[in-house]
């Protein structure tokens, strides 16, 4: 489908919805939007197909009864709010991973604040090579190119400030209380319900681009995740007893992200790093830190303004980096 007939069917929904549940002729449709009946009926056979309840009426015209759950561009974009988050949006019924599609589209171009989003993932990722179990229409699986201006050490920061802002956003469209695991995971009662991958190209002193991966657990059933995750994940609809709109969820969520971005760029990190640590359910907890070399405990004392972790361990104040451990509570 070429832009033209993206923009054409986006127009005609916007008609549709503009009537509010009353029907709209083809031929004021046609006017409207400057083409011929032929050309609308056709657009609407092919939103149809896609997903949405059109009814149709010979005399009457057409009316939108129910827009399909799916994380269609159209309805991403309907009621969207940012200036340039989401602005671009590449959707996929299915991808190996949102990550390395926004990579590639990142090294061909792509341009900043770039959405890539998937119903699901086959090869869905997290950090340290883990695997993300992303099903069908149950989650947001979904990933954004930046090109920010700030220095390559400042990017791993981007998971903190991405963390943040999906706490809000779950809060604002769920009222969910939800805490961040140090470094990229979000949690409510102990059980993982989002994580989050940042991944960069860059040279010595110029960001080429980031892209921030996440997957968000939005209706997933408990009888659906593995046996293996099952006992430490957790949904949206799980917590709330109730299904939760994952484009409401989706907007909330690009929104949010784009008000800490464009904060970061103005004044740095500062203030996203004091929200993060509000926000934290591992500071002040007693931690195993496991890393590539060697594993060690402490308490979880604060985190230092470039975001990575400080351990207390006895006397010494330990700095933990993003990316090179895990983080567990000690048991």
């Amino acid at each position: 489908m070429d832009k033209g007939d993206k923009a054409m069917r986006s127009n005609i929904l916007t008609v549709l919805r503009q009537a509010a549940g009353t029907y709209v002729s083809g031929e004021e449709i046609a006017k409207a939007l400057n083409v011929s009946r032929t050309a609308v009926w056709k657009h609407i056979r092919e939103l149809k197909q896609a997903g949405y309840a059109i009814e149709s009426h010979s005399r009457s015209g057409y009316c939108l009864r129910e827009t399909p759950d799916l994380l269609l561009p159209n309805e991403i974009k309907n009621g969207l709010t940012c200036k340039s988050l989401g602005r671009e949006i590449l959707y996929y019924t299915e991808l190996p991973s949102t990550n390395t599609k926004a990579k590639a589209l990142a090294a061909e171009g792509a341009a900043d604040g770039t959405l890539v989003v998937s119903e699901t993932q086959n090869s869905g990722r997290g950090r340290l090579s883990r695997g993300w179990y992303s099903p069908l229409h149950k989650g947001l699986w979904f990933s954004l190119i930046l090109r920010p201006n700030f220095l390559p050490q400042d990017a791993p920061k981007c998971t903190l400030m991405a963390a943040v802002a999906i706490v809000k956003a779950i809060f604002r469209v769920s009222d969910v209380k939800v805490g961040i695991k140090w470094p990229n995971d979000i949690l409510y009662d102990g059980k993982k319900l989002v994580g989050i991958l940042t991944e960069m190209s860059a040279e010595m002193d110029r960001i080429n681009h980031v892209v921030i991966g996440i997957g968000i657990n939005v209706n997933v059933d408990q009888k659906d995740f593995p046996e293996e995750i099952s006992q430490i994940a957790t949904s949206l609809s799980i917590i709330k007893g109730q299904k939760i709109s994952r484009i409401d969820l989706m907007q909330a969520a690009l929104a949010e992200l784009e008000n800490l971005y464009h904060q970061v760029m103005k004044t740095g990190f500062a203030a996203v790093l004091a929200e993060w640590k509000k926000y934290s359910v591992t500071l002040g907890q007693e931690v195993n830190v496991i890393g590539i070399n060697e594993t060690f405990a402490g308490i979880a004392e604060d985190l230092d303004g470039d975001g990575a972790l400080l351990v207390r361990c006895g006397k010494e104040l330990r700095r933990v980096l993003a990316g090179d451990v895990s983080i567990r509570p000690r048991i």
